[in-house]
């Protein structure tokens, strides 16, 4: 697919899109889950469009303001987890339990970088994946994001109410003590997995990090770090391009 191609993260709290003209990115944005209404003026003055993929984890409600702000013609392509896709496997006991827009992110990290890698977005909830040399998703893990984290506490606790905080070795007010934390927990979590896979005898993984937890986290992990804005974006170009001659699903 060399033509124009519209590619649409919906997640729980941003819809991310971008136009892709087959060489670069024309344009990409996005704008609150809140605003999908939005969606439709945002995506005018775009060039007429050969392909729409689409990523939703945000339900029905969702699918449906986003149909109503695209153009009736092409009909979207709304992808779900598959079995095998542009150079990656599904290890999955049940590939379609896979979350899509975690599919595209294996995709696109898969497209970037094409090694051993942990491929993680930090977004309301983080998803470290665990994706093999030879292009396995072996496995992932999920667990609340750092304002998750913080916000379950301030709302299961009497005393921890939010507050400001900063990451410290050695915090010694409440504030740092829980965005430490926070940072400690998903962090170890993310280079655990990398370990898990090393134990597994994959050379040492890359991290891909994306999500809008990316720069908080990216200075306290002790691995290799590609930040990628717009990860799952980069895989779901991948996916409307299969087919297409010569197309390897691993990219520079």
């Amino acid at each position: 697919m060399n033509g124009n191609v519209l590619a649409i993260d919906a997640g729980n709290t941003r819809i991310k899109w971008g136009a892709h003209d087959g060489t670069h990115w024309l344009r990409q944005a996005w704008l609150d889950t809140r605003r999908a209404a939005e969606l439709g003026p945002a995506l005018a003055g775009l060039p007429p469009l050969d392909a729409v993929v689409v990523s939703n984890v945000a339900g029905a409600a969702l699918r449906e303001a986003i149909l109503k702000a695209l153009p009736p013609t092409p009909e979207p392509r709304w992808i779900r987890s598959e079995r095998a896709q542009c150079g990656v496997r599904n290890g999955y006991d049940d590939p379609a339990q896979l979350g899509c827009d975690r599919w595209a992110a294996l995709i696109g990290a898969r497209r970037l970088h094409g090694g051993p890698a942990v491929v993680v977005d930090a977004g309301t909830a983080l998803t470290a994946d665990a994706l093999t040399g030879d292009g396995v998703f072996v496995g992932g893990i999920i667990v609340p994001g750092a304002d998750l984290m913080r916000k379950a506490l301030a709302e299961h606790t009497a005393a921890l109410k939010p507050q400001p905080g900063k990451f410290s070795f050695f915090p010694n007010t409440t504030g740092d003590a829980i965005m430490s934390g926070a940072i400690n927990s998903l962090a170890g979590a993310i280079e655990r997995m990398a370990r898990f896979l090393e134990e597994a005898g994959q050379p040492q993984p890359v991290c891909v990090l994306s999500g809008g937890g990316a720069a908080l986290l990216e200075p306290y992990l002790n691995l290799e770090v590609k930040v990628v804005d717009n990860l799952v974006l980069e895989g779901l170009l991948a996916i409307a391009r299969e087919g297409q001659s010569g197309e390897s699903g691993i990219h520079p």
